[in-house]
């Protein structure tokens, strides 16, 4: 990881050499992780869907997978959901939905023309690069923004990029398991932005790293989760996850009550429900 000052210089010259300006999306939060750690079901993309589903605007940005078909780009694809190409799509998506899925347009054109020029370096240096940094790379600008650390080593470098988002609330996570995201079976510490204030979540349940592990097709688990017949654990992760998003948000301060809410959306249907409206629509 570059040290604080370079990183700063890099992300001011993408984003002073064009693309579109920043649009603002009042009011939605966003939920997308550093990548890294062990594999996973895409918890983001379903606690985005469950969040919406429980009434909060949310605008996520992701990315393809890099070692697998798990990436929030390849889900939604298979399950034909489309990923907004322009502001003018993304503020309709989330307009009709309460969410909406930015595509590649969010991102800086020099991330792309870096990967073309960096061999013969190693590639995957580079791109667990770009996915540590990502989650503030998106040319977008939304109320709140939770993203899971898999590395606490990174999260200096990463505080110093949430404090550059101004106006933005900012949440970095991270816990023991290496996992991305919250998970329901361990603790997680929770950090505001670039300070140094933070909050401890306790574990709510059972459970290990293997119960968020993937099937084979990243579409079925997806729907699994969202109905409720997945794993316990990966069910209250995803609901963990999305709970956060709505007190992040600023709808309710009850953490048990946002997190009894996500469990109805999904035991009553409401969650898949709105993937299969998205994936109509696509």
């Amino acid at each position: 990881m570059p040290d604080p000052g370079t990183l700063a210089a890099l992300f001011d010259a993408a984003h002073d050499r064009g693309g579109e300006d920043a649009v603002d999306y009042p009011g939605a939060v966003n939920i997308v992780g550093t990548g890294g750690g062990p594999r996973t079901v895409n918890i983001s993309t379903a606690a985005a869907i469950v969040a919406a589903a429980m009434g909060v605007r949310v605008v996520k940005t992701g990315s393809p997978g890099r070692s697998s078909q798990s990436g929030s780009f390849d889900v939604l694809g298979g399950a034909r959901v489309r990923l907004a190409g322009s502001h003018t799509e993304l503020a309709d998506m989330v307009d009709r939905f309460g969410v909406g899925f930015a595509g590649f347009f969010v991102y800086p054109v020099e991330v792309p023309l870096l990967v073309a020029e960096i061999v013969p370096l190693d590639l995957r240096v580079l791109g667990r690069f770009v996915n540590t940094v990502g989650p503030f790379l998106a040319r977008l600008s939304v109320s709140a923004q939770l993203t899971g650390v898999s590395r606490p080593d990174d999260l200096p470098a990463l505080r110093t990029l949430a404090e550059r988002r101004v106006g933005q609330r900012t949440w970095l996570c991270h816990n023991a398991t290496g996992v991305d995201e919250l998970v329901s079976f361990a603790a997680n510490w929770v950090h505001e932005g670039g300070s140094g204030r933070g909050l401890r979540l306790e574990p709510s349940g059972r459970g290990a790293v293997a119960d968020l592990a993937p099937g084979p097709d990243p579409v079925a688990d997806l729907r699994s989760v969202l109905s409720g017949r997945a794993r316990a654990t990966t069910v209250e992760t995803v609901c963990l996850n999305a709970a956060a998003l709505a007190v992040l948000s600023g709808a309710t301060t009850d953490w048990g009550r946002a997190r009894y809410d996500a469990t109805e959306v999904v035991r009553g249907g409401a969650a898949l429900a709105l993937l299969d409206r998205l994936g109509g629509d696509g």
